[in-house]
């Protein structure tokens, strides 16, 4: 038996065709097996960081499937896939997992949510191969730090929850096209903001670092003066921008803003995330930043379909 661990996590080899991985994370089960059988959280946290994940597919119900892309800095893509057998909120999961270049060698994974209390949870997630050699090649590539990180990195996104407000959407029209129409001038101005609303664009220079300035004109004849800062841009797969003006304002965040490639379509995922649990509740209830927020990824959807006419 082989055991390793760092903090709360550990991976063990438990038998010639099995390994173990656990985790405490601080929060709630219901909340974590949401994370694991959503396709808006896993695409935040699932692969090491190194790797992007352009696709991220799921159908989390009993012969549902699932599909996940990871993307290197290189441009080398690394495909998984699988179907669930089992879903059981929010105690259990059971799905194949294969590695498509080597799809003669399926993985069978349990991933168990135990109650620890005080709104802590132990997963557990229970890994078997179906051959001594197929365990021995994925340890040798690395399957432990890759999934010790990706755990990790779910701890991190769970930590940020309770202070981020979190859309999702499937646009019909690609990938390119829905990023062009995000980040080009010409485009923002037609559809950006709630229903009413129009803007003028001073600057918008996307590239990290660069800033983008607008004054949005609300149907009540109100102005409202934004600045952004690019911190990422990974053209067509994700932004990340700070929103704030000269001055810090409690409704200043960080807006972080995926665009996942489903063929024809896009699933764009978007989170904005505040300083504190309280300034999101506020933003939400005196900014209705929620309804605004849906309202204007109606208009962009509105605005692609005008774009593709």
């Amino acid at each position: 038996m082989v055991t390793t661990s760092k903090a709360e996590t550990t991976f063990t080899v438990v038998s010639d065709l099995e390994a173990v991985m656990t985790i405490v994370l601080d929060a709630p089960r219901e909340l974590v097996f949401e994370v694991c059988s959503q396709a808006r959280h896993m695409s935040q946290w699932w692969g090491p960081r190194q790797y992007s994940l352009p696709v991220c597919e799921m159908d989390a119900r009993p012969g549902g499937t699932y599909r996940m892309v990871q993307r290197s800095s290189d441009g080398t893509e690394h495909p998984f896939r699988g179907e669930f057998l089992e879903v059981a909120p929010p105690e259990r999961l059971v799905f194949t997992q294969v590695y498509e270049p080597f799809a003669e060698h399926p993985m069978l994974v349990t991933l168990t949510f135990e109650d620890q209390g005080n709104g802590r949870t132990l997963m557990s997630g229970r890994m078997r191969f179906d051959s001594i050699e197929s365990r021995d090649a994925s340890l040798a590539s690395g399957m432990e730090s890759g999934a010790r990180e990706s755990y990790e990195r779910m701890a991190e996104h769970l930590a940020v929850l309770d202070r981020g407000i979190w859309f999702e959407r499937v646009f019909e029209a690609p990938r390119e096209l829905v990023f062009d129409v995000w980040t080009s001038p010409k485009h923002v101005a037609q559809w950006w903001g709630p229903n009413g609303f129009t803007n003028t664009i001073h600057e918008m220079d996307v590239r990290p670092g660069g800033v983008w300035r607008f004054m949005m004109h609300g149907p009540d004849g109100v102005d409202y003066p934004n600045r952004i800062v690019f911190v990422e841009v990974v053209r067509p797969e994700r932004l990340v921008y700070d929103r704030g003006g000269d001055s810090p304002d409690a409704s200043d965040f960080r807006a972080e803003v995926f665009f996942a490639d489903e063929g024809p379509r896009t699933r764009l995922t978007m989170r904005s995330l505040f300083a504190s649990r309280d300034i999101r509740e506020m933003v939400s209830r005196e900014y209705h930043a929620v309804e605004g927020g849906q309202q204007t990824l109606d208009r962009l959807a509105a605005y692609l379909d005008r774009v593709r006419a």
